[in-house]
């Protein structure tokens, strides 16, 4: 369930019937996270995937209107396999936290996304609320056909 933490934060979690190490793998795996990053209709192609602490992450987002949107990151923080932060260069700047705790029965993900600019948003709350939950019903997608 989506919630908004601050003006500039978003934040949702999820249950997923996973266990941490597998959901950790759809983030470290390349070929397993274009499949499933970003919202409905969205595909991805990676230019450069280091996945590890400094490591960058260049990828071009194809919408489903054939428009295309270059995005830059960075990994600050990894810790497998219960943390994630990723720092977003390209604008909007935010910086998107990815917490994984084990729980009976599978893994609860939270998804902690806090934009540097507090205005930008609020004017993009109506996108990025359901973008992130888009986002987290592709993961697990992704992770139900990979059993």
């Amino acid at each position: 369930m989506a919630q908004e933490t601050h003006s500039g934060a978003f934040a949702t979690s999820r249950m997923l019937p996973y266990r941490s190490e597998s959901v950790f793998a759809a983030f470290e795996t390349p070929e397993m996270l274009s499949t499933w990053w970003g919202p409905n209709g969205f595909t991805n192609t990676f230019e450069l995937f280091e996945f590890r602490e400094g490591g960058r992450w260049h990828f071009i987002m194809h919408g489903p209107d054939g428009s295309n949107y270059v995005n830059e990151s960075k990994f600050i923080e990894l810790i497998a396999p219960s943390r994630i932060v990723i720092q977003h260069l390209s604008q909007p700047h935010f910086v998107l936290t990815v917490t994984l705790a084990t729980h009976e029965g599978g893994t609860e993900l939270t998804w902690h996304q806090d934009f540097e600019d507090k205005e930008l948003a609020v004017r993009i709350r109506h996108i990025v609320e359901p973008a992130n939950e888009q986002n987290l019903d592709r993961l697990g997608n992704v992770l139900a056909q990979r059993g």
